[in-house]
């Protein structure tokens, strides 16, 4: 072909110009979420600077994802060094990245095994999987039955949204999917009842699936010895236990996972969400004795890849050799101590403070009008970025590597913006 047959392409404009506005962001994509009305550009650290130039502190860190904040150093040379060299291969390969987060993983958990994912629904979405197979070829039962909480969330798959023991994320996705039952979170009573009448009813348990703290139930964490009961009844009937860690793992409690503040080992676990920092990623891990799938049980083609787990592991690593944990449960103590001040200051307007290291819920008075959206709202107008956890409690999840001067800051803009409403 002649350079004077070759077709004229136009230069490509975008749709979304440097200066693009929420009006027109609002006009391409779909209405998933309620926003809130700030086009976030940039971040360092645990701050986040809006299209204005103005400067927020982040206690949201993407709802529980950027463990080490924004921007953070270790991130930036993990993604310029792995993005230069190898970024996708598919599964098909062995890489020396995904088997090095594997191991770090294996040795720093109870887990044995690990599959990765791109995201946490994608992971408990195996775990039921595994699960099930594991109550087919193992347990010998037929209509297996996945044990769930209410005021649970696992995810919006299928699977994981029926899981979800929340029926506003199941509204309008009828038919769910079959296969899972409900109980109160922290009831052994109830749970021992749900087994007994499934089994009377020929619908044997596979699974108990559970947070060790549901985060957006409310922030509510679990308690030691229902957990360490739970542990006592799948042992005794071979029932897996499966902990869903993707909001409260990887340091986010002061520990590395969840189950370590209940005493107790899960068979499966999940996570996702801190695990990259921000890196899209997810794992599925187990023991042993459960890793039961074969080649073509199950498959991820991004997930695992050289990119994502470079990244992970750098966050992993970082965690380790900075002692995160132990800033973790400090900054966790100072955060819980100054809520509890805001909440003797304002009695009628605070009814609880819950929480383990940097995941922390204010729980609102339920007898007053104002909701934790609104009280978001106002913090953001303080320059604080709060989530709520459902309709009275507010969520702090601010980046791990959060400063004491930090956390001073926020709770100062907390009281203001309790003062613009009370």
């Amino acid at each position: 072909m002649s350079p004077e047959t070759l077709v004229q392409v136009p230069p490509q404009t975008s749709a979304f110009p440097l200066q693009s506005t929420t009006a027109d962001f609002d006009r391409y994509v779909m209405s998933t979420y309620a926003r809130y009305p700030i086009m976030l550009e940039r971040g360092e650290g645990s701050r986040v600077w809006d299209a204005d130039g103005r400067e927020y502190l982040d206690f949201v860190a993407g709802i529980a994802t950027c463990t080490l904040g924004h921007a953070h150093p270790v991130m930036v040379d993990a993604v310029t060094q792995q993005i230069q060299k190898l970024h996708h291969i598919s599964n098909l390969y062995y890489t020396r990245q995904q088997g090095n987060l594997a191991e770090w993983l294996v040795q720093h958990s109870c887990a044995d095994r690990v599959f990765f994912c791109n995201s946490g629904a994608e992971a408990n979405e195996g775990a039921i999987k595994l699960a099930r197979k594991y109550a087919h070829t193992v347990l010998g039962i037929s209509t297996p039955i996945v044990i769930t909480a209410h005021a649970s969330f696992h995810g919006r798959t299928l699977a994981t949204i029926t899981a979800t023991g929340q029926p506003k994320y199941q509204k309008n996705f009828d038919p769910l999917m079959p296969g899972f039952y409900y109980v109160p979170y922290n009831d052994i009573v109830a749970l021992e009842e749900a087994i007994a009448l499934l089994d009377a009813g020929g619908r044997q348990v596979a699974a108990i699936m559970l947070e060790a703290l549901q985060g957006e139930g409310g922030v509510r964490p679990g308690e030691q010895a229902y957990f360490q009961r739970i542990r006592e009844i799948c042992d005794e009937t071979g029932i897996l236990l499966i902990a869903d860690e993707v909001q409260v793992g990887m340091g986010r409690t002061g520990h590395y996972w969840g189950y370590e503040n209940l005493g107790i080992e899960p068979d499966i676990f999940t996570s996702a969400k801190g695990l990259g920092g921000g890196i899209p990623i997810g794992a599925l891990l187990c023991k042993s004795f459960c890793d039961i799938f074969q080649p073509g049980d199950h498959a991820s083609t991004f997930g695992g890849n050289p990119f994502a787990c470079g990244v992970a592991l750098a966050v992993c690593q970082t965690l380790e050799r900075e002692n995160l944990l132990t800033a973790v449960q400090e900054r966790g103590e100072q955060l819980r101590t100054g809520l509890r001040a805001l909440g003797e200051k304002y009695p009628n307007l605070v009814s609880e403070v819950r929480g383990w290291g940097l995941i922390n819920g204010l729980v609102l008075n339920p007898e007053i009008e104002l909701t934790a959206s609104a009280l978001v709202k106002a913090a953001s107008d303080q320059g604080l970025l709060l989530v709520p956890a459902g309709p009275k409690v507010v969520r702090f999840v601010p980046p791990l590597i959060v400063t004491a001067d930090e956390i001073s800051q926020a709770l100062q803009a907390l009281e203001r913006a309790v003062v613009t409403l009370v």
